[in-house]
């Protein structure tokens, strides 16, 4: 049987020029956005004297990796970075945990004050106390100076809700009908029947919920006094403010020691380093994640 083949479309030469363009405004586009993490890249591995000087700018100089062995061997950087990971891992689970079961709750017809409850989640994404408030309310809860401070107030988010909500409503209701005469209960359906179908926008969420716990740092500057629970953004802050100051000093002052220079130096690379390292992590979760995103951010946004 002789194959069909599939008809050929003609493309005129608008077609091409536009193709032209639109390839190579997207490169550029590509570039421009992965060059700094290029830049931030090639600073941290290349000789430490040429970077404070700025004479690495496309290519690494003197190439060596001794900064990334120093972030190993520095105690309270090892101490940050468990803080981040466990925030990161243990806030998402729960924030995804959370909004799924609410999200599917409020689908649920029979809950008592559904609509209130979902009005009032929704209008706190547009209104809320303000900081001194939020901080006294952490304050009373006595949660400051506390590891649970990154994950409390974190668990409810309302975008994620919504999300998760809209993705249920376009599920099959006839599945959750069926386990229901079969004598599941709510939690039975849930666990069995939604939490396997909402894999997509869970995962959607859970990047969501990694990215602002991973990047989050306000939180530690402002609850936190104990140095062993700083995440590791708040510990890049501290160093980007030593070298910050130590090169003002260096600016200000006419004769600069040299290991006033050398502590100058190390704080800037290491700051670099430090930054490079951060985004390491949650680059990684894209790969992973990317077969889930889009199909899940978009089924989850198609009602309201």
């Amino acid at each position: 049987m002789a194959k069909i083949k599939a008809p050929q479309i003609k493309r005129t030469p608008g077609d091409i020029v536009f193709s032209f363009i639109n390839g190579f405004f997207f490169t550029v586009f590509t570039l421009l956005c992965t060059f700094p993490i290029y830049y931030l890249f090639i600073n941290t591995i290349s000789d430490n004297r040429l970077v404070q000087a700025g004479q690495v700018n496309f290519y690494p100089r003197g190439v060596h990796f001794n900064n990334y062995v120093a972030l190993i061997e520095i105690n309270e950087l090892m101490n940050s970075a468990f803080i981040s990971v466990a925030r990161t891992v243990i806030g998402t689970i729960v924030m995804v945990l959370a909004s799924a079961f609410i999200g599917y709750l409020i689908t649920q017809s029979k809950m008592f004050a559904r609509k209130f409850v979902y009005r009032f989640i929704i209008i706190t994404m547009y209104f809320n106390a303000g900081l001194i408030p939020w901080y006294l309310n952490i304050l009373m809860l006595g949660l400051t100076d506390n590891f649970l401070a990154y994950i409390i107030p974190a668990i409810v988010a309302p975008f994620n809700i919504i999300l998760v909500k809209t993705y249920i409503e376009s599920l099959p209701k006839e599945l959750e009908e069926s386990a229901f005469i079969d004598g599941a209960g709510y939690f039975t359906v849930f666990k069995s029947i939604i939490l396997p179908l909402c894999k997509p926008i869970l995962a959607t969420i859970a990047v969501f919920g990694a990215v602002g716990h991973w990047n989050s740092f306000m939180d530690s500057v402002i609850l936190m006094d104990n140095p062993k629970l700083f995440t590791l953004q708040h510990r890049l802050m501290i160093y980007l403010q030593t070298a910050s100051n130590l090169g003002n000093q260096m600016d200000n002052t006419g004769n600069i020691s040299e290991s006033a220079l050398e502590a100058a130096l190390n704080s800037r690379v290491m700051s670099l380093t430090i930054a490079m390292a951060s985004i390491i992590p949650i680059l990684m979760v894209y790969p992973f994640m990317q077969r889930f995103f889009q199909k899940g951010l978009m089924m989850g946004a198609v009602k309201g």
